[in-house]
């Protein structure tokens, strides 16, 4: 299944897509967020969407689809987790996750605008595979039980300032992730029995031109090592979201120029939907 929220930000409502036409779940919530992701009622809408009972939504094209989860309560980040962006970014491909936080309220639409932060000379892209949590998880006693607690998928982009994360950071990276709008998120959730997360072909363009082009498959952590290690550490509760990591391909590298105001980024990942911002002056 395909959930997604829709609406201006603050008075999403929760819908469900399917072949292309988008239907009303508001009878079974009245929001995506962790207390319907960890309850029996995503199976009821399931069992209703097969039973051709959802009643059909009446969407516009300027319709704005916000993120497909409300505000996490969490957002958990994985650094340099491919190995060819571990190297342009002048590090050793790390032997232990990397972990970092961004704040919850970074979390907007796929779509919507995003202000480059005062000062910033460095604002970066990074297509990145987000995982939702639907379960929590605490202490698992393997990776193999990571995907009982995994509600689904979604397109991420993980917005960097890089002065403010390398330079300004005080040895931490949060400084330079979590400026307002630095997270857009979705178009959509997408549940695990619809996608082959271990290898989903992930892809970025700024002004049209190609600049990411990977695979999960190239993951140096996988999604199911990921989830079981952070348990080690942290719980994470349903509605939670996991940043898994950035492919090769962003400004860091030296290869290409910063964001700045009038640049759109788009983003991809196979099965899971397409972004588009555009960037403006703070």
């Amino acid at each position: 299944m395909k959930f997604a929220r829709l609406g201006v930000p603050g008075s999403e409502r929760p819908a469900l897509l399917s072949h292309g036409s988008y239907f009303d779940i508001s009878t079974f919530t009245s929001d995506i967020d962790g207390a319907f992701l960890a309850s029996p009622r995503v199976d009821e809408v399931r069992a209703a969407l097969a039973a051709g009972t959802l009643p059909a939504l009446e969407v516009g094209e300027s319709e704005r689809i916000g993120a497909p989860i409300a505000r996490p309560g969490a957002v958990v980040c994985i650094g340099m987790n491919y190995a060819a962006h571990a190297a342009e970014s002048g590090s050793a491909p790390p032997t232990i996750p990397i972990m970092f936080l961004k704040t919850p309220n970074t979390v907007v639409g796929p779509d919507d605008t995003v202000a480059i932060p005062r000062r910033s000379v460095k604002t970066d892209w990074e297509v990145e595979l987000g995982v939702v949590i639907g379960a929590r998880a605490s202490y698992l006693a393997d990776p193999s039980e990571s995907i009982n607690h995994i509600a689904g998928f979604v397109t991420a982009n993980d917005l960097s300032e890089r002065t403010f994360q390398l330079e300004e950071s005080g040895g931490q990276w949060s400084k330079g992730k979590s400026a307002a709008g630095f997270n857009p998120t979705g178009p959509w959730l997408v549940t695990p029995d619809e996608v082959d997360y271990r290898n989903l072909r992930l892809r970025s363009w700024v002004n049209g031109e190609p600049r990411q082009d990977s695979t999960t498959a190239d993951l140096i952590f996988d999604v199911d090592f990921l989830i079981w290690h952070l348990s080690q550490y942290l719980v994470l509760d349903p509605g939670d979201l996991v940043l898994t990591g950035t492919p090769e391909g962003v400004a860091l590298s030296g290869r290409f120029p910063y964001l700045a105001a009038g640049d759109v980024c788009e983003i991809e990942i196979e099965g899971l939907g397409r972004q588009r911002q555009e960037f403006i002056d703070a």
